[in-house]
């Protein structure tokens, strides 16, 4: 159980040099603070961001029952025979009791289970949207300091607007499985615009042949610069192992390209997240410091009957705001 009484209290003596260390233990205790979001968490990222930054982050997304946790235990195995570490990242649904994953790393990936290059982690969206956790970049951030080669993240498959992928991996890959109903239809709103490499897995499925010419004619619509990266659509079948070194050679060959695309992706991402800490700082000085207590249910109560819009008081919290910051 975290502790969340005393802002003051460190983590745990020495968590951050034996997660550094690459110390099992102190990169579970890492994570669980911060998804518990206790005070001590940011401290402790804060001292181990300076290491961050040599992982490769790997999303793997795609509509339910597209296989993609036993794509991502296959992938496991094939960069464990490359010599590769690597650390999982997988997101499931949330429990309408617990609170927690509902299918957990209990029943995820059970032979990699002894194996000390290899770290697993489930998480719940706690209401998230988008097909990711929360605290999902931050765990990721964990797993790069501690070491790990290659993390791979695993969205909780929620179809359509499951786009936060891209704000998160280096590559994504969207998975899509024949005989699913409408291929075309599963690539629209987004996701079509997210996907680096395309994978049909189950690809001995009758219809298999069909969902790839269905990606390649959406494909041909684009226009691409002569230099520019095409997707690729590759197929596996994930319980076998079939086309999965494949997989992961076209990932390294987007990952090896002349471009400056990585750079620019990482940028993004930091000014997303950048951008998502503002805001939630800000929100905190507005419970704390400028609206009084049972005020901001008042407001929602004004703007659900019509007695006051919410743009003009976002307008009038935020100039209240900026007026109390510059009284002090």
């Amino acid at each position: 159980m975290s502790n969340t009484s005393n802002p003051a209290q460190p983590a745990a003596p020495g968590l951050a040099d034996r997660l550094l260390a690459g110390d099992p233990r102190a990169i579970a205790r890492a994570i669980s603070l911060i998804e518990d979001e206790a005070p001590t968490s940011t401290d402790l990222l804060r001292r181990i961001f300076p290491h961050t930054g040599r992982a490769y982050l790997i999303g793997v997304t795609g509509p339910p029952g597209a296989g993609k946790s036993t794509l991502v235990d296959r992938m496991t195995q094939e960069l464990r025979a490359r010599n590769r570490t690597v650390g999982i990242v997988a997101v499931d649904p949330t429990s309408p009791f617990t609170g927690g994953a509902i299918l957990g790393d209990r029943v995820r990936m059970q032979a990699h289970a002894g194996d000390s290059g290899v770290f697993i982690r489930s998480m719940a969206t706690r209401g998230h949207l988008g097909g990711l956790a929360r605290a999902t970049y931050e765990v990721a951030l964990v797993l790069d300091a501690s070491g790990k080669d290659v993390v791979l993240i695993e969205t909780v498959g929620v179809g359509q607007d499951e786009v936060d992928i891209v704000r998160t991996a280096d590559v994504s890959v969207v998975t899509l499985v024949p005989g699913a109903g409408d291929e075309v239809q599963a690539l629209k709103a987004g996701i079509m615009e997210i996907a680096d490499l395309f994978v049909v897995n189950k690809a001995d499925r009758e219809g298999a042949d069909r969902t790839v010419a269905s990606i390649e004619s959406l494909l041909a619509l684009e226009a691409y610069a002569p230099e520019a990266w095409r997707p690729p659509i590759l197929k596996t079948q994930a319980t076998s192992g079939t086309g999965v070194p494949e997989l992961l050679d076209a990932i390294d060959r987007f990952r090896s390209r002349p471009s400056d695309d990585g750079l620019v992706r990482r940028r993004a991402r930091s000014e997303f997240r950048l951008r998502e800490l503002v805001a939630d700082r800000f929100l905190d000085h507005v419970a704390r410091e400028v609206l009084g207590d049972g005020e901001f249910e008042a407001l929602l109560e004004r703007i659900a009957g019509r007695s006051v819009d919410p743009y003009s008081a976002a307008n009038d919290i935020v100039e209240r705001a900026l007026g109390r910051r510059k009284q002090a």
